[in-house]
């Protein structure tokens, strides 16, 4: 049986009408593109400049910010800072809350000194390194032991333990205060989004502007110390706070609320126990970042070895600076790794109350009767050591590094400042770099169109971000020039771009390394810990000597503070690529810088872009502090400002400084959603 099928039939256009066209190769392309989110963002934006950039350029020009946009403060905040300096003697807000607020806070000061001097130099030093031992273990508590006794040997024991008094007192405060904004923005969304705003300010806000403030109401001493202190520590503590109590596993919240628990039950019972880790990294954190306010502060009368640095930079004396600089990295290294070993438990002390076989309340017991044990053994025993030993550190146990220090200073000023040969020496690379790097960068900032400056940075914030961070990024750009900042901010931010350029290809360089070889890590790791924790004024004295005066020692102190956290995120993000993608790419013959451009790179991308971030900020914080050295622009209003007591000057400066900060970290920072078009 045969079966006959039609033939196929073919569809032909109607009579009159001719097929369809192809699409022009212009439609493809920019369909292609529309299809691309980052392309897409580009398309939008240029749209809109298309409309609006020749409205704007006709209206205002295309010159610096427009003097129409811009808002005068001067009278304002001189009238307020007349009416502060009037009244600061006679106003009950000042006899009666501000005088107590600081009176408080100077009396906490002397309590807690008078209580280090009752325990003398060995009880200190015991009471250190017991309670490193029973948090952290026996390692650190012989790192407590050997930092107190270093502090001792280089002549600043007294020094010491008035900056270790009053950062205890600062520390309580800030964790205080962190920990309940921490704990309203953790429970409510609407006070974590009204909270978010300012603890940017916070953070971005250079320390200088707002010692200004804080001075004029409190003066000059101990208490507007604290304070500053307090201001500019408690934000990470209120940060990492909501941060663990909003990421509190959900699962756990319901199976407490099933069992009838009240709110309060399942903050105590549940959410802070789950957020211990974070808790405890919160307070780590204030920590460091009070610690690093030690010589800030003494600017505005803090005693202590902050003022020793603080003294040593105004006759650029090293050795002195170096003296009083080791001992508050000391402080901080052990203060970190007693904390970080709070939030990890060391395996003895888990031991210690984990119970084993069928007598678990037994073991409690005992572990509880030998912890009390211990613990009144080793109170007798610092209180005994405190009786035996004396105040202060005895002055022939004592070594002098200042001499020394000095003349190594010296001869490398003499060997290195002229007469390298091909070279000329640092003082040539100092002009060079200004020569060559900041001025054409400045002057190139400087005469961007106001406009052009607005579209530069919407176009960075938005491909990296959301459309709400182009927007933040924008205003706050905008709020540089409303406040007649614009060309000084231009300038800072010349000294910042150059300066996280080179820290990003040193960064990377020396990254990479340590991110392959596990012992180039250990062998960086204390050079790090040493360099992350060194005050930033203690960088301004020898790259002063070295560089002279200007942009150039500021830049050069901003990249050696900024290259540790460069380094240690770019190592750790490369470190944790996944293993399955490199042993991939090394099956197919790739070499190893084609591993690391093709692969590690890539998959590193967001730790890499985070690592771009803190180079920004810290960058930032050095060059305004090189307003000291003459590095100029903002961070020299902002010091003027301070010494002079002009309010209107360094506090509208500041506030240029933290839009800055802020703009920066939106065009750095990588957004959820971003990919997304959103």
């Amino acid at each position: 049986m045969t079966v006959h099928t039609a033939p196929p039939r073919v569809k032909t256009a109607p009579p009159g009408r001719d097929a369809a066209p192809a699409p022009h190769p212009a439609a493809l392309a920019l369909r292609a593109l529309w299809a691309r989110p980052a392309a897409r963002k580009l398309l939008i934006l240029a749209a809109a400049a298309a409309v609006l950039v020749p409205v704007a350029a006709a209206t205002h020009g295309s010159g610096t910010w427009p003097s129409a946009f811009t808002v005068d403060l001067t009278k304002p905040l001189t009238g307020a800072s007349n009416w502060i300096i009037d009244n600061r003697d006679s106003h009950w807000a000042f006899l009666y809350f501000f005088g107590h607020v600081s009176g408080a806070i100077i009396g906490a000061v002397h309590a807690v000194y008078t209580v280090l001097l009752a325990l003398g130099w060995a009880g200190v030093t015991a009471t250190a390194a017991l309670l490193a031992w029973r948090v952290a273990g026996t390692r650190v508590a012989v790192i407590a032991l050997a930092s107190f006794a270093a502090c001792g040997l280089l002549g600043m024991w007294v020094p010491t333990m008035r900056t270790l008094a009053l950062m205890i007192v600062a520390v309580a405060v800030s964790v205080a205060v962190g920990a309940l904004l921490g704990l309203a923005a953790g429970l409510s969304d609407r006070t974590f989004r009204a909270l978010r705003p300012v603890l940017d300010t916070m953070q971005a806000l250079p320390a200088f502007a707002y010692l200004l403030p804080v001075v004029l109401v409190f003066g000059i001493g101990v208490a507007p110390a604290v304070l500053a202190t307090v201001v500019y520590a408690a934000p990470p503590m209120a940060r990492l706070t909501a941060l663990g109590l909003r990421s509190t596993d959900q699962g756990v919240l319901e199976a407490v609320e099933s069992l009838g628990a009240t709110g309060r039950q399942r903050l105590l019972t549940a959410r802070l126990p789950l957020a211990r880790r974070e808790l405890l990294l919160g307070v780590n954190q204030t920590i460091m970042m009070a610690l690093s306010m030690a010589v800030i502060a003494s600017v505005i009368g803090a005693d202590g070895l902050g003022d020793r640095v603080y003294q040593a930079l105004s006759t650029v004396d090293v050795g002195s600076a170096l003296a009083a600089g080791i001992p508050i990295v000391l402080l901080a290294i052990v203060l970190d790794r007693t904390t970080a070993g709070a939030a990890s438990p060391s395996p003895r002390r888990l031991r210690a109350g984990v119970p084993q076989g069928g007598t678990g309340g037994h073991n409690r017991t005992t572990a509880r009767t030998r912890t009390a044990a211990t613990w009144a053994v080793a109170v007798l025993a610092v209180l005994g050591l405190g009786k035996l030993s004396s105040q202060s550190w005895p002055d022939t146990w004592t070594v002098a590094i200042a001499a020394p220090v000095n003349t190594a200073k010296d001869w490398m000023v003499d060997h290195l400042y002229t007469g390298i040969p091909g070279i000329g020496g640092t003082a040539d690379l100092a002009a060079h770099y200004t020569a060559w790097v900041l001025d054409p960068l400045r002057d190139g900032l400087q005469a961007l169109p106001w406009w052009g400056a607005l579209l530069l940075v919407a176009a960075l914030a938005w491909l990296i971000g959301t459309w709400r961070t182009a927007l933040t990024a924008v205003l706050s750009l905008a709020a540089i020039g409303v406040l007649g900042r614009w060309e000084l901010s231009m300038d800072t931010l010349s000294q910042v771009l150059a300066a996280v350029a080179v820290t990003l290809v040193l960064g990377f360089a020396i990254a990479v390394p340590a991110a392959r070889s596990p012992r180039v890590e250990r062998l960086l790791r204390p050079v790090l810990d040493v360099f992350q924790t060194m005050p930033q004024f203690v960088y301004l004295i020898p790259v002063v000597a070295l560089f002279g005066i200007g942009r150039a020692p500021a830049a050069a102190a901003a990249v050696v503070y900024a290259l540790p956290a460069v380094v240690r995120i770019a190592s750790e993000g490369l470190r944790r690529v996944n293993p399955g993608a490199m042993e991939s790419a090394r099956s197919l013959g790739a070499t190893g810088g084609q591993q690391l451009r093709q692969v590690q790179f890539p998959l590193a991308r967001p730790q890499l872009l985070l690592a771009v971030n803190q180079a920004v900020v810290l960058v930032l914080s050095v060059v305004i502090i090189g307003g000291l050295v003459g590095g100029g622009a903002l961070g020299y209003e902002v010091v003027f400002g301070l010494a002079q007591g002009d309010l209107a000057t360094g506090l509208t400066a500041g506030v240029a400084i933290a839009c800055l900060g802020l703009m920066l970290d939106r065009v750095t920072q990588p957004t959820k959603g971003a990919r997304d078009g959103a």
